[in-house]
C-alpha cells in the first residue's frame, strides 16, 4: 500500500474517532432535554445522513438487492431484527449515559469490548489464542475481579456494552452483512420509533425547534453522525484491517477523558487499578495487532 494512501487512511480514521467522542458530548450540550430526547433526534438526522451516503456510494438498486439476497428467510430477518434492537439500545445508551453519571462506565464498556471479542473468538468461533491474547485476557480478568471485590458490583451500563454489543457483531459477521448496508437498514427500522417518540413528545420537539441554539446543534449532530461514519468506513477500506482496529481503540480513551474532564463524572480511587489492568490488557491486544499487520484478520468494532 502506498505510504500516501496509508497516511491518509490513518488521518481519516483518527478524525472519525475524534468525531465519535464529540458525539458523546452532545447530550451534555443539548441539556435540559434528556439523553433519550437527544437519542431520538440523532436517529432521525443520522438516518438521513446515512441514506445520503448510501445512495451516493452504492445506490438504491444495490440496497434493494442487499435486502433480497441477504434477508431471504424468516430466520435471517429475525436475527437481523434482534441485531437492530441491540444496536438501537447501544445508540440510546451512548446518548443517555453522559448526562446520567454513567459516562466513565460506558467508556469502560468500550475498553472491554475488544477483550470480550477476543474471548468470543476463542469460544464461539473456535479461534486459537496466542500468548499476548491470553495475557491480555488474564489482565482484563484481574481488572474485572478487582472491580467486583472493591464495589461488590459492576455497572450495568458497562456490562450492557461489553457483553451485549459483541452479539451484534458476531451475528452480523456470521450472516455476512455488509457494514454500510446493514447499518443503513438498522437506522431505517429504528426511524419510525424515533419519529413516534418525537411526535408523542411534541411539546419537547416544539420547544427544541423554537430554541435558536438547537438550530445549530441539530444540524451539527446529524453532520457529525454521518461524517464520522463515512470517514470510518472510508478509512476501513484504505487501511490494513489490524491497523484500522488498533486506531479505532483510540475512541474509548477519548470517551474516558471526556467523561472525567468535561462531564465531571466521579471516579473512585480504587477504580483506577481496575482501569489500569484493563488498559494494560488492551495494550497487549494492540501490540498483538501490530505484530500481525502483515496477516490481517476481520475487525469487529462498534458503531456509535
Amino acid at each position: 500500500m502506498p505510504s500516501s494512501s496509508l497516511g491518509k487512511g490513518v488521518l481519516l480514521c483518527l478524525l472519525s474517532q475524534l468525531l465519535f467522542s464529540v458525539l458523546y458530548l452532545f447530550s451534555h450540550w443539548m441539556q435540559p432535554i434528556s439523553g433519550t430526547d437527544v437519542f431520538a433526534l440523532r436517529m432521525v438526522v443520522m438516518a438521513a445522513g446515512l441514506w445520503l451516503i448510501t445512495l451516493r456510494l452504492i445506490g438504491l438498486p444495490a440496497m434493494l438487492r442487499f435486502v433480497r439476497t441477504h434477508l431471504n428467510s424468516r430466520r435471517r430477518w429475525l436475527l437481523f431484527l434482534l441485531g437492530t434492537l441491540d444496536v438501537a439500545s447501544q445508540f440510546w445508551l451512548f446518548m443517555w449515559a453522559p448526562v446520567n453519571n454513567e459516562g466513565v462506565n460506558v467508556a469502560m464498556g468500550y475498553f472491554l469490548f475488544p477483550v470480550v471479542m477476543v474471548l468470543a473468538g476463542r469460544f464461539w468461533l473456535k479461534e486459537r489464542l496466542n500468548g499476548l491474547q491470553t495475557a491480555a485476557l488474564l489482565l482484563a480478568g484481574l481488572g474485572v475481579a478487582h472491580e467486583l471485590w472493591a464495589r461488590q458490583t459492576f455497572s450495568w451500563t458497562t456490562l450492557w456494552v461489553c457483553l451485549v454489543y459483541p452479539l451484534y457483531y458476531l451475528y452480523r459477521r456470521e450472516m455476512k452483512i455488509p457494514a454500510l448496508q446493514g447499518l443503513t437498514l438498522d437506522l431505517t427500522l429504528i426511524l419510525p420509533f424515533a419519529l413516534a417518540y418525537l411526535l408523542w413528545h411534541s411539546d419537547m420537539l416544539a420547544w427544541v425547534l423554537g430554541e435558536p441554539r438547537y438550530w445549530l446543534l441539530l444540524p451539527l449532530l446529524g453532520l457529525a453522525s454521518a461524517v464520522s461514519m463515512s470517514l470510518n468506513l472510508k478509512s476501513g477500506q484504505m487501511l490494513p484491517v489490524n491497523l484500522f482496529g488498533m486506531l479505532s481503540y483510540v475512541e474509548p480513551a477519548l470517551l474516558f477523558v471526556a467523561a472525567v474532564l468535561v462531564l465531571k463524572t466521579p471516579v473512585a480511587e480504587s477504580a483506577y487499578l481496575t482501569y489500569g489492568l484493563i488498559w494494560a490488557g488492551l495494550l497487549l491486544l494492540l501490540v498483538n495487532g501490530w505484530l500481525r499487520l502483515k496477516t490481517p484478520v476481520p475487525a469487529n468494532l462498534p458503531a456509535k
